[in-house]
């Protein structure tokens, strides 16, 4: 049902649809028969009824989702097929070590207990040692997989709810009215929508551990950009190493000192007027590429819940 809406709306880019069916194979089953995946289906249905302008955002909140739900192939461990014989074992107190000989053990004949004489299966009678030989040590426990991190389903149960009643009280204080007294409160209902929002995203994080999944939401903050502005692959790694980082918004003097590193890490050669040069055209190009994808970051994600509704072609007189 979902593509059958989302046919009409993708014909100038038909890979799209392929590619989605594609991620659709790709994951757990058990994951495709649950009730989550059907809620979340079901609530980017509904919103892609009200919006179509938005179908592509949509289509990649839903591949984020079954990339993470990914089927993962692990790699077997097998077992050393030619395990180490041991020698035979020492016993602490042997007389035939001793440099007195027998008569003058410190603990005396009687007390000092015999050499342990080794078996033709390898074993060996001494108490500290084994009593069957180390062939017959079973390989699994070497090659046993470690516990899996993760949570139980009864704390994924109690974030799940956590995260509901968090975006109950969101929307509440979203229709609430205000006047200007509460405006200039120092607990004005923003105030609080945003310390919600903030613990809303720890939550959310938190959960995405116990699951083990990605907390990627698929917005165009989180996509990396892609720096080559430079001929030099050196200073264009640092660069776009630098510009990745989370809330960076790199000035003149952050680029030439990249450029600077880079080139005096890699034996570059480059000279200052070369450097200052090169630093002005990639800033430039630094920021135009991140003004793009934050201006695509508000207009794909702009809005509240209260307004999504409204058609300015339909409003009443």
């Amino acid at each position: 049902q979902f593509l059958s809406v989302c046919a009409p709306l993708t014909q100038e880019h038909p890979e799209v649809l392929p590619f989605l069916s594609s991620r659709h194979a790709r994951a757990h089953p058990e994951f495709l028969g649950s009730a989550e995946f059907r809620n979340i289906l079901g609530r980017l249905l509904q919103r892609l009824r009200g919006r179509h302008c938005k179908v592509y955002v949509y289509i990649n909140e839903l591949c984020t989702v079954l990339k993470a739900r990914a089927l993962r192939r692990r790699l077997t461990l097998r077992a050393p097929t030619h395990p180490h014989r041991p020698g035979p074992s020492q016993c602490p107190h042997d007389p035939s070590q001793s440099p007195h000989g027998d008569s003058q053990c410190p603990h005396g004949p009687s007390q000092c207990p015999a050499v342990p004489s080794p078996r033709r299966d390898g074993s060996s009678d001494c108490p500290n040692g084994s009593s069957r030989p180390a062939s017959d040590a079973s390989p699994r426990d070497a090659a046993a997989p470690s516990a899996r991190p993760g949570g139980s389903r009864r704390q994924i149960r109690y974030l799940e709810n956590l995260l509901r009643v968090h975006a109950g009280e969101i929307r509440r204080l979203q229709e609430r009215e205000l006047d200007l007294q509460e405006l200039d409160s120092e607990d004005s209902p923003y105030l609080q929508e945003n310390r919600l929002k903030r613990r809303m995203m720890r939550i959310f994080r938190r959960l995405c551990q116990l699951k083990e999944c990605s907390s990627l939401t698929g917005r165009v903050l989180e996509q990396r950009i892609r720096f080559r502005g430079t001929r030099y692959p050196e200073v264009n790694r640092r660069i776009e190493r630098f510009i990745n980082r989370p809330d960076v918004f790199p000035d003149y003097s952050d680029i030439l000192r990249e450029i600077r590193a880079a080139s005096g890490r890699h034996g570059l050669g480059l000279g200052r007027r070369q450097m200052e040069n090169m630093a002005q055209e990639a800033f430039r190009e630094v920021g135009n590429r991140l003004q793009e994808r934050r201006h695509l970051d508000l207009v794909y994600n702009f809005g509240s819940h209260l307004t999504d509704q409204y058609r300015p072609g339909q409003g009443t007189a």
